[in-house]
């Protein structure tokens, strides 16, 4: 029924952001990884209004929002709850746990053990998981490229300029690796430097 939602962060905590539009505030469970990149954003400017691709679980006794900073996050969300035995809340803790990419990677790679990390997850679910996914959201090398762009992290919008620019990926992923552990903060200009400097 809802496609997205735009407008003033009025709270914001890492499991649900309230987003005010139209004298409206809308109460929207978050993955820890949209909240990241809501925050992010906010630290860029805190006036600007916030986007986040919706989908909406109907219960008996609720309707509930969960909110996604990119619709990637969003798709990966639809696939982990078509799967028996992940409700919402389950695919909202993965998508905290790993990151999209990350979790894309280890149902991509059949890594039961990583999935398996992730509270509430068993051997048979996380199992599971990957015999039902793997074909619907394996990576190839250009899905890689574009999904660590769209994810919108330092690192990843750091590796993916990087690997536009011709380098290989596994020679600068070092390389920002040591740079972040140095200086975590480091905004993704500075960091896009700093490791052309060291290549």
């Amino acid at each position: 029924m809802y496609e997205f939602i735009q407008g003033k962060v009025s709270g914001l905590t890492p499991a649900y952001a309230v987003i005010q539009t139209g004298g409206f505030g809308y109460f929207i469970h978050i993955s820890l990884n949209s909240y990241s990149q809501i925050t992010n954003s906010q630290k860029e400017n805190s006036s600007a209004d916030i986007k986040l691709f919706l989908h909406q679980v109907v219960r008996e006794d609720a309707h509930l929002l969960f909110g996604f900073f990119t619709e990637r996050e969003r798709e990966i969300f639809r696939h982990l709850i078509s799967v028996s035995g992940i409700g919402a809340n389950t695919a909202r803790m993965m998508l905290s746990s790993l990151n999209p990419l990350e979790l894309q990677k280890a149902i991509a790679g059949g890594e039961v053990n990583v999935l398996k990390g992730v509270k509430g997850i068993g051997l048979k679910t996380a199992q599971r998981i990957i015999i039902d996914l793997k074909d619907k959201i394996g990576l190839d090398s250009s899905v890689d490229e574009n999904f660590m762009l769209a994810n919108n992290t330092i690192k990843e919008e750091a590796l993916s300029a990087l690997v536009t620019l011709g380098f290989s990926k596994s020679v600068v992923e070092k390389l920002v690796d040591k740079l972040l552990a140095i200086k975590p903060d480091m905004a993704v200009e500075e960091l896009i430097k700093q490791t052309l400097k060291n290549i």
